[in-house]
């Protein structure tokens, strides 16, 4: 009897491991070509088609037109009857426009953050701040960046928002692959340490003035650093 038991305990948790594989496979494709065309691999105006994508990355079509529904959402593609999607990309106007949006809701995020953080939530923030600080000291890059995406993630789950945290996250992945120059953070790693230090020790002090401030700093100067004026005409 138990032998009988853990075989049907073995094959429903295998079960379960492929549909959970077959169910991220569309969000998986989508994020691959939502990258892919914000990072200029996949070039404004081109036509996608379903037996291309399958071929291209492995896949069947189901997840495809799934994936395709989904940057029509984002407003990346364009699916016009009978004629097939196409990329839409973003122009430069879309990503100064977007850095600008991403700092009003970032302004909104620090206000509700700063009053809803626990204690247990700022010893978390101060972690991911000294991780960055050690990380920038030996000049990783890599972890440096994934320390700063955590960082910012803190701040957001510290809303207590959901909304807010998607908007922002979003955000966050196309700041992140919309950037003109892609080498500027190795110059930058202890500018934007201390930016974030500014944003940190405001958070210690339950300072919501010096935290909008350090925050609307820290955006612009990213925005700046990322290949894009304060403002395109």
């Amino acid at each position: 009897m138990p032998t009988i038991f853990f075989e049907v305990l073995i094959v429903m948790t295998d079960n379960s491991l492929l549909q959970n594989k077959i169910s991220s496979l569309p969000q998986d494709l989508f994020n691959r070509l939502r990258d892919d065309i914000l990072q200029g691999k996949i070039a404004a105006g081109e036509k996608l088609t379903e037996q291309k994508i399958c071929k291209e990355y492995q896949v069947s079509r189901t997840p495809v037109r799934e994936a395709f529904q989904k940057l029509e959402l984002d407003g990346l593609i364009d699916i016009i009857p009978n004629r097939g999607a196409f990329v839409v990309g973003l122009t430069k106007q879309d990503i100064s426009d977007m850095y600008e949006l991403r700092k009003a809701y970032e302004t909104i995020a620090v206000k509700w953050a700063i009053k809803r953080i626990t204690d247990e939530e700022m010893a978390q923030l101060e972690e991911a701040y000294d991780l960055m600080e050690f990380y920038t000291m030996k000049g990783d890059t890599t972890k440096m960046l994934q320390m700063n995406t955590n960082f910012h993630q803190m701040i957001y789950n510290a809303t207590r928002n959901r909304m807010l945290q998607h908007v922002l996250t979003s955000y966050q992945v196309y700041t992140k692959n919309t950037k003109i120059n892609e080498g500027y953070i190795m110059d930058y790693l202890e500018e934007v340490l201390a930016e974030h230090k500014a944003i940190f020790m405001a958070f210690k002090n339950r300072d919501m003035e010096a935290a909008v401030k350090a925050t609307e700093t820290h955006i612009e100067n990213g925005k700046q650093r990322a290949g894009f004026p304060l403002s395109l005409e």
